[in-house]
């Protein structure tokens, strides 16, 4: 533990929470991302950082019974607000309605991403739509621990690197834990991210009172990043194609380097729940391919069946079986490509003008203003939803 494998290093912060001496500390490096550092002079050679590391002792994969099911949630709010179906609403409400405690990630006042748990069915609607960071989930282990010694039911949602290291953490199988992890494609800097958000609020003349990176303004298909101001007007709104922290995200430029080589890509997870997108709901059902969205569920255990038994009512849903909901799910196998630009990316980002950056390294292309003008036409003339759908249907890609 003394010199990290920053490679290898997924920042769940398992170490810091089981050390006895207190003499690890998880500490931002130079690209935004947080590893352990160890003062030596407290450390007392137990090795347990070492033994609950997930990466350290990745377990083998177990093959079991899974249930897998595309749902959507009944109350179109919760739709429109979540990144796809609502599906980790209506488990998290279960969860508090059995006087529990949920945990995911959340927006500070300054729209850094850090994990924070709720007792309150009105902060759940924090935790809906993607962000698309690597969240702050420091202090967040132990709290579970402390709230299960209690007797007191635990949701905890996270990405699977997240999830592995909350489970070896607590060593044991806990009735009162239940855990929901979302297929991860990897996680971008928060260094990158701060920078994004001090220049958006650079070049907007108003206040940013929230940021949903996908939003459903035109539709499930089509969603984009947006600001809104305190009066909940729009005062930025950009899609994938065009949006610079969109464009970083899926060019691989700016995320962990553990995540060009995760080690939690596979089918049979540790959670209870794993849950991502169904772009491609039509075809499994006509009825739920509206544009509001629809999510895929697989249930790994019998804690999981059971709490879907009680939440089904609140979803119109299929059943589907496990190998046609994981078939074109890629993230769920795949490490992202490396970005050969990565490494001076992230340097410059640290230190240069971010604006500058961008620019630099994801330029406003031909090609990007082609794609853009395409997309603004087709919905300018209402036609964005066929055209969506022939596109599918001739490259299979969504």
């Amino acid at each position: 533990m003394i010199a990290v494998d920053k490679a290898q290093c997924c920042g769940c912060s398992a170490c810091e929470s089981i050390c006895p001496s207190k003499c690890i500390f998880m500490a931002e490096d130079q690209e935004g991302f947080l590893y352990p550092n160890v003062d030596m002079k407290r450390c007392i050679g137990c090795k347990l950082c070492e033994r609950v590391c997930p990466v350290l002792n990745v377990e083998e994969e177990q093959v079991f019974e899974q249930d897998a099911y595309i749902v959507q949630n009944t109350d179109e709010k919760v739709c429109l607000q979540s990144t796809s179906g609502g599906a980790f609403t209506a488990i998290a409400n279960e969860v508090i309605e059995q006087n529990g405690i949920v945990f995911g990630a959340a927006f500070d006042e300054e729209f850094n991403v850090k994990h924070i748990g709720t007792t309150s069915k009105d902060e759940i609607e924090k935790f809906r739509n993607s962000k698309y960071v690597q969240s702050d989930i420091r202090g967040t282990y132990r709290e579970v621990q402390k709230r299960i010694k209690k007797g007191q039911l635990v949701c905890y949602s996270g990405t699977p690197c997240q999830i592995e290291g909350l489970k070896r953490f607590l060593g044991k199988e806990s009735d009162k834990l239940l855990t929901v992890d979302v297929v991860c494609r990897a996680v971008p800097s928060p260094l990158v991210w701060r920078k994004y958000v001090e220049m958006q609020r650079n070049k907007l003349d108003d206040l940013i009172s929230n940021i949903r990176f996908r939003d459903k303004r035109y539709g499930y298909k089509y969603s984009s990043m947006n600001f809104t101001n305190k009066s909940g007007k729009r005062i930025y709104s950009s899609g994938v194609e065009s949006d610079l922290m969109h464009r970083a995200f899926f060019s691989n430029i700016c995320d962990r380097p553990s995540c060009y080589s995760c080690v939690f890509k596979k089918q049979y997870r540790v959670s209870d729940f794993t849950i991502w997108d169904c772009f491609q709901v039509g075809r499994f059902s006509k009825k739920l391919d509206n544009d509001m969205g629809a999510t895929r569920v697989l249930i790994h255990s019998d804690k999981g069946k059971e709490l879907f038994e009680k939440i089904k009512d609140n979803f119109v849903y299929i059943k589907i079986s496990s190998d046609s909901a994981i078939a074109t799910a890629k993230e769920m196998f795949e490490s992202v490509p490396y970005n050969a630009k990565r490494d001076k990316f992230m340097e410059e980002m640290a230190s240069e003008d971010a604006m500058e950056v961008f620019r630099k390294y994801l330029p406003d292309s031909f090609k990007i203003k082609i794609e853009r003008f395409i997309r603004h036409m087709c919905l300018k003339i209402g036609i964005y939803r066929l055209a969506k759908k022939v596109i599918v249907k001739m490259t299979g890609k969504y």
